[in-house]
This record gives C-alpha cells, sequence and structure tokens, in this order.
C-alpha cells in the first residue's frame, strides 16, 4: 500500500514534468532556492539517492548528491526512470525493515518511504504552482499525509532547512491548505500580495 502510494504521488509529479513549456524550465517555484529544474532534479536525485540509502549509502553521501545535476538533456526521462528505480529498490525483499542513515536521523526503510512519498506529494504542489497549472494534490494522498503525520517525522531532527515557519495568516479552509501551512507552503493564490516563497 505504502509503494502504492509513492508511485501515485510520483504519477502526479510527472504529470506536470510532462506539461513544462520548453522555456519553462528557468521559472521561479514557490521553493525560494529552486528554479523549475532545480526542483525537478530535486526531486530526481532524491528518488535516487533514496535508493541509495536502501543499499547502505550513507547520510554524508546523500547530502554530497543533493544537488548533482541527475536530468541531463532529457528530465523528462531521467525523472521517470528515478521513480522507477526508487520504486524498485522498495519492493526488494526485507526492503522496509532495513534501517537506513537517513540525514534526519537513522529510520527504517519503511519510514523512509513514507518521507519520501510526503516529500514527494507537496513538491507536485511547488511544480504546479511554478507552471501555473492546478494545484488541487491527490485527495487520498492528502488525508494520509495529514493523518500520519506525527507518525511519518517522529523523532527526526527537522530543521529551517527542511521546512520554513507556517506562513502567517495563510488560509487553512480546505485539508489541502492545512498540510500546505504545515510544510511552510501559503497556499494563497500567486499573485496574493501577502502569499510568500517557502524554503
Amino acid at each position: 500500500m505504502l509503494l502504492d502510494r509513492y508511485l501515485l504521488a510520483g504519477k502526479g509529479f510527472e504529470r506536470h514534468v510532462r506539461a513544462v513549456p520548453p522555456g519553462g524550465w528557468d521559472a521561479p517555484t514557490p521553493c525560494a532556492e529552486w528554479d523549475v529544474r532545480a526542483l525537478v532534479n530535486h526531486m530526481t536525485r532524491g528518488n535516487l539517492s533514496y535508493a541509495g540509502l536502501l543499499r547502505g549509502a550513507t547520510r554524508d553521501e546523500f547530502l554530497a548528491a543533493r544537488d548533482t545535476d541527475a536530468l541531463g538533456d532529457d528530465p523528462l526521462t531521467a525523472f521517470t526512470a528515478s521513480v522507477r528505480a526508487c520504486a524498485g529498490a522498495f519492493a526488494e525483499e526485507g526492503a522496509p525493515d532495513r534501517v537506513v542513515d537517513y540525514p534526519l536521523g537513522k529510520l527504517t526503510g519503511r519510514r523512509a518511504l513514507a518521507l519520501r512519498t510526503a516529500d514527494s506529494t507537496v513538491h507536485t504542489w511547488d511544480l504546479a504552482r511554478a507552471l501555473g497549472a492546478d494545484d488541487t494534490l491527490d485527495a487520498g494522498l492528502v488525508a494520509w499525509i495529514d493523518e500520519s503525520y506525527d507518525e511519518i517525522f517522529a523523532g527526526l531532527a527537522l530543521n529551517s532547512r527542511f521546512f520554513a515557519d507556517p506562513p502567517p495568516g495563510a488560509p487553512r479552509t480546505t485539508r489541502q491548505d492545512r498540510l500546505l501551512t504545515r510544510f511552510g507552503r501559503d497556499p494563497r493564490p500567486a499573485g496574493s500580495p501577502a502569499a510568500r516563497p517557502a524554503r
């Protein structure tokens, strides 16, 4: 079930990668440090790095590779291949119970995949916003992350490098809105003067 959720989140992100126009790769995203290409690279490299953790990579190796280019000349192919590689690693026998050296603390493969799925879902919103596309996330994924948030992130050394503070005054009308604010996103319309970038 968890692997199915990860693949669903990957499909959502892929849908927006397919829609990036030729001149859209340098468009800004809600993640202040990244344009569209950097965000897609972050997701692609992350998928590969999570697979690496399951196969013995260390937190230092994970962080060292974080910003290296994984897209080459074909970002879409690179991203879809990374999803398959990550899913394949987590589908290996015993993978859910392996302990990995995640940068925020050691955890099981099961928890690592939950983190990867949550990250993929929230970054899908970031990419949709950057492209001016429909930013509605899968309702089932939103509900699962919202309900499982404390379990997913329990005991991890979270800090502002990974999560911005909740934006003041951001709407919390819908479950998606409430979830996004937990990840430091501002769900108000992109043109709203009160909206500000996430980290």
